[in-house]
C-alpha cells in the first residue's frame, strides 16, 4: 500500500498504546500534514478530523490521486479556516492507510503485513493517537477542532475524553451512534470485500492481487448513501450512458450506474481494504452513552467551558437532523454552550465538503467568535496581551 507523502511522526515508543479492546500498540506510526504557523504560545491551534474515506490532505494536493485536498475550499491562506493566522492540523486516523499504523503495515512479531490480525479500533482510539500528536507538536489546547460524518464522532469523543483540552469545537453531519440502518449499510459493504476471493481472508499483501471488486462494491454502496435521491436524480435521472436505447444486458446503461462504477474503480487506487474494514467497524461500535449508562449528557458534563457548533442538513439521511440534534440537546443539558442550524441543502451527506454557503456564513462567525473569546486577534492569529 502506498504510504503517501508528507509529514509523519512515532509514537507511544516507550508507553504502549492501550485500546478500548484491552490490546495494546507500540509504537504507532502517524502520518499527518500541517498549515500555517503555531504561534508563540500555542493557542491558534485548529484540528481537523477526517471522515471514513478521508485522509491527512485536507488542504494540499493528494499524493496518489493527484486531486487537491478534500476541505481545499475552506482551508488556506485567506479562507474561512485562515491558514495565515491559525496553525491547522490534519492526521490519518489510526487502522487508515495514507501513513498511519493499520492492518497494512509490518507486524513487529511476525515481519509480515498484519492484515486481519490488527486489533480491533474504536473511534476513541483514533483520538487517543490524535491527542498523542498534538502533544508531539507542542499544542496543550486545541482552539478548535471540528470534524464531519466521521470526523464529528472524533469531535465528540474529544468532548468525551479530552474536554480540558479544547476551547471549541465543530461537528458537521454526523450522529453518537450507529443505527441499525448505519450498520446494516456498512456490514453489506463488509461482506462485499470478505466475499471477494482475492481477501484471501485479509492476507491479500502477500498475493499479486487485492480485493478490488469486492473494495469497489463496498465503496458503490456507501457512496449511494452519501447522496440524496434530489441529488441523484438531479445529476443522472434516468439518462443513458453514450448509448440511444438500452443494451438488453448488464453493461452500465445508465448514467448513474457509469458513475457508481467510476466511484468504485477510483477508489481502490488510494483505499485499502481491510483498513476499509476496521474502519467502519469502528464507526459501528461508537456509542458514547453507553459509557455513562445510556445518559449522551452525562459524556458531555465535563465540557461545560467548550463553545460548540452543531450543522446538520435537510437532505442527509444517513446521520439525518434528529441524531444531530440529540448531540445538541445532550450538550445543552450538560451545560455546554451550543450553536445549531439545519441547513437546506439538496447535496445529501456529502453537503459538508461541498459548496454551501449557509454553511460558511455560520462557520465564519463561529471561528471568528471562537479566536476572539480564545485570546486572538481575529485579524492575525496573534494572541492578545494585557
Amino acid at each position: 500500500m502506498n504510504k503517501g507523502a508528507g509529514q509523519s511522526a512515532v509514537l507511544f515508543e516507550d508507553t504502549p498504546l492501550t485500546l478500548d479492546s484491552g490490546a495494546t500498540l507500540a509504537p504507532v506510526t502517524v502520518g499527518y500534514e500541517t498549515y500555517g504557523t503555531l504561534n508563540a504560545d500555542a493557542s491558534n491551534a485548529v484540528l481537523i478530523c477526517h471522515a471514513l474515506t478521508g485522509d491527512q490532505y485536507v488542504a494540499s494536493v493528494h499524493p496518489i490521486t493527484g486531486k487537491p485536498g478534500w476541505w481545499e475550499r475552506l482551508v488556506g491562506p485567506g479562507k474561512l479556516i485562515d491558514t495565515n493566522k491559525y496553525f491547522v492540523v490534519c492526521s490519518n486516523v489510526l487502522g487508515s492507510c495514507l501513513g498511519t499504523t493499520g492492518p497494512w503495515e509490518t507486524n513487529p512479531a511476525t515481519g509480515k503485513a498484519w492484515g486481519t490480525s490488527f486489533p480491533v479500533i474504536t473511534v476513541r482510539d483514533m483520538v487517543k493517537v490524535q491527542a498523542e500528536l498534538v502533544n508531539h507538536l507542542g499544542i496543550n489546547r486545541l482552539m478548535m477542532i471540528i470534524g464531519g460524518s466521521m470526523g464529528g464522532m472524533q469531535v465528540q469523543e474529544w468532548l468525551t475524553t479530552y474536554p480540558e483540552r479544547l476551547h471549541s469545537a465543530v461537528m458537521l453531519a454526523t450522529a453518537p451512534r450507529h443505527t441499525a440502518q448505519n450498520i446494516a449499510f456498512h456490514e453489506v459493504g463488509r461482506q462485499a470485500i470478505m466475499a471477494d476471493p482475492n481477501w484471501q481472508d485479509g492476507r491479500y499483501y502477500e498475493h499479486d492481487e487485492k480485493p478490488d471488486k469486492g473494495l469497489a462494491v463496498a465503496r458503490m454502496t456507501a457512496h449511494i448513501t452519501y447522496l440524496s435521491e434530489d441529488a441523484l436524480t438531479a445529476k443522472f435521472g434516468r439518462n443513458l450512458q453514450n448509448r440511444d436505447a438500452v443494451t438488453f444486458g448488464f453493461e452500465a446503461d445508465f448514467q448513474v450506474e457509469s458513475y457508481l462504477r467510476h466511484q468504485g474503480s477510483t477508489f481502490v487506487d488510494r483505499f485499502d481494504a481491510n483498513s476499509y474494514l476496521y474502519i467502519t467497524r469502528a464507526m459501528d461500535y461508537l456509542d458514547i452513552a453507553a459509557r455513562h449508562d445510556g445518559r449522551l449528557a452525562d459524556a458531555f458534563k465535563g465540557a461545560a467551558h467548550v463553545r460548540c457548533c452543531v450543522i446538520s442538513f435537510t437532505s442527509d439521511w444517513l446521520y439525518p437532523t434528529v441524531e444531530n440534534k440529540r448531540i445538541v440537546h445532550a450538550l445543552n443539558a450538560a451545560g455546554v454552550p451550543v450553536s445549531f442550524a439545519e441547513i437546506e441543502s439538496p447535496f445529501g451527506h456529502d453537503a459538508f465538503l461541498l459548496d454551501v454557503p449557509e454553511m460558511d456564513h455560520m462557520l465564519t462567525g463561529f471561528v471568528t467568535a471562537a479566536a476572539r473569546t480564545n485570546g486572538l486577534n481575529p485579524e492575525t492569529g496573534e494572541a492578545l496581551h494585557d
